[in-house]
Formats: C-alpha cells, sequence, structure tokens
C-alpha cells in the first residue's frame, strides 16, 4: 500500500494574535511543524499546540527559522554560519524540553521560510542547520526539499532525511518552489490542490507552474496554515488520499520497508 506523511506548520500564532486553526488542523495531519519563537509562537501558544499534539499521537517537528518575528522568517537573512547552528539548536531545545512535559519528544526538524529556500543552495547555511541537528540529536531527521544542499549534507552527516512535497506551493521546472509573490506560488483551490496531492503521491509527478510534468518523490506533504482556507484545503487532500487508498501515516513510524537512508 502507498502512504504518505501529511504536515503542516502550527503553533504560529503570538500573544492575543491567532495565525490558523491549530485544533482543527491537529485532527487532520499525521506530523505537526512547531514554531519555536524565532518566526512566530509564544511559549504558551507553543506549549499549547505541543501539548495537544501528543495527545492525538500526532508526531512534533521542530520548526526552526532565522530570527524573524517581523517578517514571520520569509526574509532571506545573511548569517553568520555560527550564530545559525546556535539559533537552531536553541529553539530546537526549547521544543524538545515542551515535547518531553507531554510525554513525547521532537521527532523531526523541518526549516522554515525563507531558511528552507535558502538552504536548497546555500552550502554555509545548509551545514550550519546540519551541524547544529547533529549536535543536539544524530537521529533527529531533517526535513527539506528533494536535491537541496541541506539534505545531501545531512545524509552525509548520517542524519535521516526526510524529502517533502508541498500541496499548496506552486513549481518550478527546476523543482523549487515559485517564489511567493509571483503568479502561481501559491494554489487556493481545495479540488485542485487534492488531485494534485493524489496524483504526486500515486506517480510521483507534478505539474510545474510553466506545465511540464516535474518528477517529484516525496516521505512527507506539506500544506500551509496561514494558506487561506488551510483546513479545507487539508480536508480535500486528506479525503482525496484516503479514497485512493493512501494510507496517512507519521514517516517516523513507517517501520519495515521504508527507504533506505530515510528515517526507520
Amino acid at each position: 500500500m502507498t502512504r504518505i506523511d501529511l504536515n503542516a506548520d502550527l503553533g504560529e500564532g503570538f500573544g492575543r494574535w491567532t495565525l490558523a486553526d491549530d485544533e482543527a488542523l491537529l485532527g487532520l495531519v499525521t506530523s505537526a511543524n512547531v514554531a519555536c519563537g524565532f518566526h512566530a509562537g509564544d511559549p504558551t501558544t507553543v506549549r499549547t499546540v505541543t501539548r495537544d499534539a501528543v495527545a492525538r499521537g500526532v508526531r512534533v517537528g521542530a520548526h526552526v527559522s532565522y530570527r524573524d518575528l517581523a517578517g514571520f522568517g520569509r526574509r532571506f537573512m545573511e548569517v553568520d554560519p555560527v550564530e545559525l547552528a546556535d539559533d537552531v539548536v536553541y529553539q530546537l531545545a526549547a521544543l524538545d524540553g515542551f515535547a518531553r512535559l507531554a510525554g513525547d519528544r521532537v521527532r523531526y526538524v523541518k526549516p522554515h521560510g525563507a531558511l528552507y529556500n535558502a538552504i536548497v543552495h546555500h552550502e554555509a547555511q545548509a551545514r550550519a542547520v546540519v551541524d547544529a541537528v547533529r549536535a543536539y540529536d544524530p537521529t533527529l531527521p531533517v526535513v527539506g526539499l528533494p536535491g537541496s544542499a541541506v539534505l545531501r549534507l545531512a545524509d552525509a552527516a548520517g542524519l535521516p532525511t526526510v524529502r517533502e512535497a508541498f500541496a499548496d506551493r506552486g513549481y518550478l521546472p527546476t523543482g523549487e518552489l515559485v517564489p511567493r509573490g509571483r503568479p502561481g506560488a501559491v494554489v487556493h483551490d481545495a479540488e485542485q490542490v487534492a488531485r494534485r496531492v493524489v496524483g504526486l503521491v500515486t506517480s510521483g509527478t507534478v505539474l510545474a507552474a510553466d506545465g511540464t510534468r516535474l518528477r517529484v518523490e516525496a516521505d512527507s506533504v506539506c500544506v500551509h496554515s496561514d494558506t487561506p482556507g488551510a483546513v479545507g484545503l487539508l480536508g480535500a487532500v486528506r479525503a482525496a488520499l484516503e479514497a485512493a487508498g493512501v494510507e496517512l501515516r507519521p514517516f517516523a513510524d513507517a517501520g519495515p520497508g521504508a527507504r533506505e537512508g530515510t528515517v526507520p
């Protein structure tokens, strides 16, 4: 049976500001990328969503970012690699503390926003992220874009790697995401999103923005919680995958038959 992990970015409120319906999204995902305070997420918000995720059996991952609350972590920053590695460890350790209080632990690391996109090619920053994860816990998987520098360096460092695809984002013919702000960067139509994801999971292909059929192999599929109508999008994706006979399961629980070199 084909199987896939569904993830979303959660805990991205701050104080009285609520970004997404974390409770509803937790009922649909198998893994939760929880903000760690640098792009979003105050301590109470982070602890609450981590507690609720663990209670539902949803795997908790550290959604680490540049130190950029004002820009929601979506602005590239030229950060010294030593400082960036320390920032990643700081965020990871903070979330892991809340996860352990909830009776579990952080199960993986997924960079957020501009950092995620930068380390597709930025070797120094990609290495900083890998060094931070390996120093904290060399068994933690790193989630990233297939073919990215960070996954290549993580694999070379002996870290498990998880290839990610995006349900609600447009692709360039190169396999990278269409930059936000450009036409086709975000896909809003629930039926279209669900159809794309089923095709991606069952055939390993997706249409790029220029109509090119692109090969994309993925272990996990993400829906961004700040995409308008995210709950409806994720619900449509989940229902369509189940109707297609796809098993929804956290990649951390993949068990026998998992792709060699990825998380067991």
